[in-house]
Formats: C-alpha cells, structure tokens, sequence
C-alpha cells in the first residue's frame, strides 16, 4: 500500500485539482490529509471525499507530514503538497517497485502550470540540483519506504526547510532515485512574488543554507494562496 500525505493549511483553491488528479490513480491506496488550522473551506472539501483520513495537527509542513506518518499504514509513504499534481499512473509504477530493494526513497522531476521564461528556467535548475545532489524539495512528491523515514525520525521540524534537512540525512543511508516523469506544481507563488525575483530568493536561501547561516521565516515562505 502507497500512504499518500497531504498537508494543507487553506488551499481551497487548488486542492481540488490535486484531489482530482490523486483519484485518478490506480493502486492501493490510502489518502491521509493533515490540515494545519483552516480558516477557509479546505476542510470541507476534504469531507467530500469518504476515502480522505483527515487529521489536525499544529501547524507547519514538518509536523503536518508526521502527524500523517505516524497514522499511515502503508509501505511507502509519499508526501504530496496540496497545490501538485502527480502524473498519470504515478503510484501504480511506484507499487511496482516495491520489491526492488535498490530503491529506499525518491521523487519526481518538477515542473510549474505556467509557461513563462522564468518559470522554466526554475525548474530546469532545480530538476538539474536534484539530479546532481539527489536531495528533494517538498514539491516533488517525494516518497519513501516507511520503516526507513521511522528509522530516520521524521522530518526536522524546522520552521523552513524541512524538506532539504531530511534529504541531507537521508544521503547517509540511501541514494534516492530521481523518476523520469513530471509532477506540476501550481505557479500562483512565483508569479504573485515576481518569477525572477522568486528564483533569486531561492538562491540565496539554499546559499546561506550550504554555507551554515541562518534562514529567517521571510516573505518567500509567506502563505500565498
């Protein structure tokens, strides 16, 4: 069984799209949805659909996603945020690997909805990171054997970047793989701070990151919705 675990905090606006795209895929399956403190009609919604296990938590990606561990029952556990859309029979290939034991933990190329110069140009350098370093961002539907995400203590729950602290521990036990098909990601965030703007932020997160300094919760990781 693939655990997929969505945690949300006010995405009434796309989370239907992604609920959509989700019960398009083929498999077993078990759909846990981790809301950090709604104040708009995510929640109804979730309550739409009777096979979505919807969970509390406080609020913050970190604990959201191992709030929905910690209920998950499946073998792998696939992290998915509200605002992505999987490809078509995604999980169905990743249940087919489930016996092939070179594969511990991976994710997915990355792409946005729009199609401008300046979101393309971010997701070839990011694509090309994760191909050259092999640790994940959040919105890459990032999946992993349970036993070794229990093994490993769960995401850092850091303020930011919980997703690339867990990939750096998750490089001592295993070489995450890098699937050839593409999650997309709603671009509202990056278009509403200004594309070229965005990706220089970014840059200068993951740069003061490598070199040990400190990331402040700044407007980048504002709750645009």
């Amino acid at each position: 069984m693939i655990s997929v675990i969505i945690p949300v905090l006010n995405e009434e606006k796309c989370l239907p799209a992604t609920l959509r795209s989700l019960h398009r895929q083929k498999g077993d399956i078990e759909i846990i949805a981790v809301d950090g403190g709604s104040s708009d009609a995510t929640i109804q919604i979730l309550r739409q659909h009777e096979n979505i296990r919807v969970l509390a938590s406080p609020r913050g990606r970190a604990p959201q996603m191992n709030t929905g561990a910690r209920a998950a029952k499946g073998g792998w556990l696939l992290f998915l945020h509200a605002d992505t859309l999987l490809p078509e029979g995604a999980l169905s290939r990743l249940d087919a690997r489930t016996h092939d034991d070179s594969i511990q933990a991976g994710g997915f190329l990355h792409r946005f909805s729009g199609n401008s110069l300046g979101l393309k140009v971010t997701s070839w350098l990011h694509n090309w990171r994760c191909s050259k370093q092999h640790i994940f961002y959040g919105d890459q539907a990032f999946f992993i054997r349970r036993p070794l995400f229990e093994q490993l203590g769960g995401y850092p729950e850091h303020a930011v970047m919980e997703d690339i602290a867990f990939g750096e521990i998750l490089l001592r036990e295993t070489c995450p793989v890098l699937l050839d098909e593409y999650v997309v990601t709603d671009s509202r965030k990056f278009e509403q701070m200004g594309e070229w703007r965005s990706l220089y932020r970014v840059c200068v997160i993951l740069l003061r990151h490598q070199f040990g300094l400190s990331v402040s919760q700044n407007r980048f990781f504002s709750n645009i919705r």
